[in-house]
């Protein structure tokens, strides 16, 4: 699996410690469709991070022994563009025998994941949670009730999935 950053503890993207997960690739999107100058996103600047090529079972040993967090957070650019990245963690992860939440920062809207949301729903999955939708500029954070922290843009949202 490659990633760009794993933060052991992280405060900020749940109500739950976390472990925060970097992916690797982003379309931009947001700046695409928005008519924005792609520099303008914070997480434009991790675009050009050296690529860090690690199992998920490498990841999982990691988070598991670590007492403090109880979530692990994917983010950073677009983790949608790793879908089967995601999919196999995830299934690692609950082969392990661990329940615990899984945040998917994402920038795309259910509708445009039907396929996805049903592929994991289909897989049993438990405690999986998205923040969808995109980021536009200059607009006032928001706090979401779901995850319980403030998000960039009012348009975005998250859910649990299943």
């Amino acid at each position: 699996m490659k990633v760009l950053t794993i933060i052991d503890e992280q405060f900020g993207d749940y109500y739950k410690p976390q472990m925060f997960i970097g992916c690797v690739n982003c379309d931009f999107k947001c700046a695409r469709e928005g008519g924005f100058d792609p520099k303008i996103c914070q997480n434009h600047l991790w675009k050009n991070q050296p690529l860090i090529e690690i199992s998920p079972e490498q990841i999982i040993r990691r988070y598991l022994h670590n007492p403090i967090t109880s979530a692990i957070v994917f983010g950073g650019l677009e983790p949608m563009l790793q879908k089967q990245d995601i999919f196999d963690f995830i299934s690692c992860l609950r082969e392990k025998g661990n329940q615990d939440d899984v945040v998917i920062y994402t920038g795309y809207y259910p509708e445009e994941l039907s396929d996805f949301i049903k592929r994991l729903k289909k897989a049993k999955f438990q405690n999986i949670f998205f923040k969808f939708g995109r980021f536009v500029p200059n607009q006032k954070p928001h706090y979401d009730e779901v995850l319980k922290v403030d998000l960039a843009s009012d348009n975005q949202f998250a859910q649990k999935i299943c």
